[in-house]
């Protein structure tokens, strides 16, 4: 792992935010088997593509360690990456199941489980920090997938970008000025699938643009600002 990299990872037993620092002690005490700390990113740091999604949920990555990995979100996201060629092997819901990400990493705005799954405003600037670090660690970057509002306005802030230029709306493609793309998605939670905010269908569309984007050559001219990934909707 390169200097760069770990810049990315907060401490262990980080305590920049106080209430997650002790909502991550209080399950230490009742759940000691459990990973309870900032959960690292998956994936090569040489990847082309960075998914961020909004933090660790309580039984999923905060129990096993690693993004997406224990819970419903990770079941689709998984399946998904591997329909399009970007995971190896059998997702398990277990950090040591075998499977290797392709060209993929993954992230998450705030990286310490919040309470009741809900970060606060200040708890996600003060983690912007490593998410910043995260971008700069990915030489070979070239787009970004946000999981939903709240991660696509920390990965804009943490580009330094303004919000209002780039609106949040479920299949929305964004040229950055930087180069990168930044693709938008529901966040692939069963409260959104369940509700039918989200169809595998709409997930996997927002997956084949990627995988179209990826494909190109690295210098192929970059979308104008706004195009969209088949129909886009504004919720987050």
């Amino acid at each position: 792992m390169t200097v760069s990299a770990l810049a990315a990872l907060p401490p262990r037993d980080c305590p920049f935010c106080p209430r997650l620092a002790a909502y991550r002690e209080v399950h230490q005490r009742l759940h000691p088997d459990w990973f309870n700390a900032p959960v690292p990113p998956f994936g090569d740091e040489q990847a082309e593509l960075l998914i961020v999604g909004l933090a660790p949920g309580l039984k999923g990555a905060n129990r096993t360690g690693r993004p997406f990995t224990g819970d419903y979100a990770g079941g689709l996201l998984y399946d998904t990456l591997s329909k399009f060629g970007l995971a190896d092997g059998v997702y398990d819901a277990r950090p040591d199941d075998g499977l290797a990400l392709r060209r993929v990493r993954i992230t998450n705005a705030v990286r310490c489980v919040p309470p009741q799954n809900k970060p606060e405003t200040g708890e996600i600037a003060t983690c912007r920090r490593f998410l910043a670090a995260e971008f700069a660690a990915m030489p070979r970057l070239r787009a970004i997938l946000a999981l939903g509002a709240i991660a696509h306005q920390s990965v804009l802030m943490a580009l330094g970008l303004r919000r209002g230029l780039f609106p949040f709306a479920h299949g929305q493609v964004h040229a950055l000025p930087s180069g990168l793309v930044l693709v938008d998605s529901y966040h692939c939670s069963r409260l959104n699938t369940n509700t039918r905010r989200l169809s595998v269908a709409m997930f996997e569309s927002v997956f084949a643009t990627i995988a179209q984007r990826l494909a190109a050559p690295e210098r192929a001219p970059r979308p104008a600002c706004g195009e969209r990934a088949g129909p886009a909707s504004a919720a987050g």
